[in-house]
Order: C-alpha cells, then sequence, then structure tokens
C-alpha cells in the first residue's frame, strides 16, 4: 500500500535554514536557527529582513516541541550538535548581522551545555558562514566550517572554509579549504579510508580524502550550485549530490572514484537525508526555491524516495516554502522527521517548520 504522510506540528519560526535534534539530560531538543525577522513596511525579498535573530531551541513533550531556550545567533544558518568525551557543544553558524546593509564578516559561536543550558564556550571570525560540521578519526575532533560568498563587493574580503580541530581546550584552524561560496560538508568513511564532500554554490564541490595528515583533493563532483550530500550502502556504496541549478547526481563507487549512474528529476535542492528503517532505504529531498534571488519561487514540492531496484522512486510528496533542511527524530512507528522552511509564498521570512510522520501504510 501506498505510505502515509500525516502532519503532526507545525512550528512558528522566522527564515529557518535549519533543524538540528539532540538528546541531553534526558531532555529531547530541536535547535532551529533563523535567518532574518520581517521588517514591516519594507519591500518583500530573500535576502532582506532584520537579521537581530535568535536561535530556538525546543524541547520535546507528548504534545509535541514546546520552546524551552534561546540563544543568540543573528543571521542565524545551521546549528551542530556534537559530544567530546562527556563534554556537549552546539555549534551555530551566523552569515551576517544588520538590517541593511549587512555584514558578512561577522561571529559565529559554539555554546557548551553546562548542565542546565548552553554557555558561550568559543566565537570564531567567520565571513558569511554557512554551516558547521563535526566529525572525528580515530582520537581527533574536527569541526568544518563552510563560509564565504562570491560577489564583487567582497573582493577581497571573501573567505575558503576552515577545517578546525579540537586541541584539547578549543577549536583551532587545521586546515583550510578552497572554496568561494560554500554551503556544506558530509564526512564518511569507505574502504578504510576517510573521505570529506565538500559544497561550493560558485565553484566545484568537491571529494576530498585524508591521507593521514591531512585532506587532499580525490574527485570533483559538481560543477557549480552545490548545495549537500548523502551516501548509503545498498550492495555497493551511494553518493547522492545536490545542486541548486542542477538534478541531483546518484554516484556509485568503482573501488577508486565515483561515477555518476543516475539523476532525481527537478532542479531547486538544498538538503538531502538518508534514512534506514526496516531494511529500507530512504531518501528525504528538501527543495528551496526555483527562479533567481531577485525573483525566487519559494513554494515547492519536496520529495521522499526509497531505493528499489537500483535507483530511487518517489513514494511521496510534501509542500515546502523555501525548504531548507529536514532531520529524522524518531522510527517508532514509522519515520518522524521535522523539515524547515525558510520563505513564505509572498517571500517573507514568517513561516512555519513542520513535523511529519510518514508510516508504512494507511492501517498504520
Amino acid at each position: 500500500m501506498a505510505p502515509k504522510l500525516t502532519e503532526l506540528q507545525r512550528i512558528p519560526t522566522s527564515g529557518a535554514r535549519a533543524v538540528e535534534a539532540f538528546a541531553i539530560d534526558g531532555r529531547q531538543l530541536l535547535a532551529i536557527p533563523q535567518l532574518a525577522l520581517d521588517v514591516p513596511g519594507t519591500p518583500a525579498g530573500m535576502n532582506a529582513g532584520d537579521s537581530d535573530t535568535e536561535l530556538l531551541i525546543l524541547q520535546r513533550q507528548q504534545g509535541g516541541y514546546v520552546p524551552f531556550a534561546t540563544l543568540p545567533a543573528p543571521g542565524g544558518e545551521d546549528a551542530e550538535f556534537f559530544t567530546i568525551g562527556t563534554r556537549s557543544f552546539l555549534a551555530v553558524a551566523c552569515i551576517r548581522t544588520g538590517s541593511g546593509p549587512y555584514e558578512y564578516a561577522t561571529e559565529s559561536f559554539i555554546y557548551e551545555w553546562d548542565g542546565v543550558g548552553f554557555e558561550l564556550f568559543q566565537s570564531i571570525p567567520t565571513f558569511a558562514a554557512k554551516q558547521w560540521k563535526y566529525w572525528s578519526i580515530g582520537a581527533r575532533h574536527f569541526l568544518g566550517l563552510a563560509q564565504g560568498v562570491a560577489l564583487p563587493q567582497y573582493e577581497g574580503r571573501n573567505r575558503d572554509s576552515i577545517v578546525f580541530e579540537w586541541n584539547g581546550a578549543k577549536f583551532v584552524e587545521f586546515q583550510q579549504t578552497p572554496s568561494q561560496w560554500a554551503y556544506n560538508w558530509h564526512s564518511f568513511e569507505l574502504d578504510g579510508q576517510y573521505f570529506l564532500a565538500h559544497a561550493d554554490h560558485a565553484g566545484e564541490s568537491i571529494l576530498y580524502r585524508w591521507n593521514g595528515s591531512q585532506y587532499v583533493a580525490h574527485q570533483s563532483l559538481l560543477e557549480n550550485s552545490g548545495r549537500a550530500f548523502a551516501h548509503f550502502t545498498a550492495g555497493a556504496t551511494y553518493l547522492v549530490v545536490a545542486g541548486l541549478s542542477h538534478p541531483p547526481s546518484v554516484l556509485r563507487w568503482d573501488g577508486a572514484q565515483f561515477v555518476a549512474v543516475g539523476n532525481l528529476e527537478g532542479l531547486g535542492a538544498r538538503e538531502l537525508r538518508v534514512v534506514e528503517k526496516d531494511g529500507r532505504i530512504y531518501l528525504i529531498r528538501i527543495n528551496f526555491i526555483l527562479g533567481t534571488p531577485a525573483e525566487p519561487s519559494p513554494s515547492l514540492t519536496s520529495q521522499v524516495y526509497e531505493w528499489r531496484d537500483g535507483s530511487f522512486a518517489v513514494v511521496t510528496q510534501f509542500p515546502t516554502s523555501g525548504g531548507t533542511d529536514a532531520e529524522v527524530i524518531g522510527l517508532d512507528g514509522g519515520i518522524e522527521f521535522v523539515v524547515s522552511n525558510a520563505l513564505s509564498a509572498e517571500v517573507r521570512f514568517a513561516t512555519e517548520t513542520v513535523v511529519y510522520l510518514l508510516s508504512d501504510s494507511e492501517e498504520d
């Protein structure tokens, strides 16, 4: 039978750019960074608004998610929760400050859990920060910063993406990754090797390989407009590559590199999330906009696919409004996931983040 998609909750947000779910001290929490607030009496625009925003943190209760706390996070783009030993951190990427003109040279923050809430642990100078991503190799802990915006007015000020490493007391710069307008990281292990995919909008999206002391370029994944990645294993290992201006590509590992074996129809993809449940592989695809930033079309349809007989097939679709992220929050009784939306149909920031349940059949 066809799967059933049920809407469970709508959470008011403003320019929500990501969703991060995590558990700590018996609490199930959800962090949502927000890019901007609408300014009354001003023209609509996806890059307008007031950047004086907060990171929303909500706690899960029986009736759904309820407010728990807020943290300063102007121009919030991403939140990443991770632990090192007994310590728990929440890194927040801040793309800009101001309400026009905007300043992209700002700070992004790493907060630490103190047993009751999050306190500021470290501030990192960033330029148009888009994403933090944590990963480890053995006993080494890394935190990747995707950043930059390649526009003429910022020539000479733009910055490469950076991989930071934990030195036991704080995060310090480890390696710069050449980039122009970076959006995303994706770290994974394959055949005893460690790989790191890096998405860039203005230049190539590159797959890097760890050589024991640093990351070196392994292969190009996408010419431009890179946004996100997801990988999974079904006999072979596959990597899905999303670009805003290209149909998402499905690539298969041939023992030396990833080779394209197919595409998913349509443009506008911004985020991907692989979910495995009961031996079945699903892919949640979140679509952002079509058109241009000056004239965007944010009211799109996003998809859930299932891997069947060597390719992805759409099993259900759902509306997104400037969709930015998907986070899986539970697998009991179905796949429960949260989708952040950043723009209304009127290209305003006030919209809603939505919690869904995908169940196996109409009877579930």
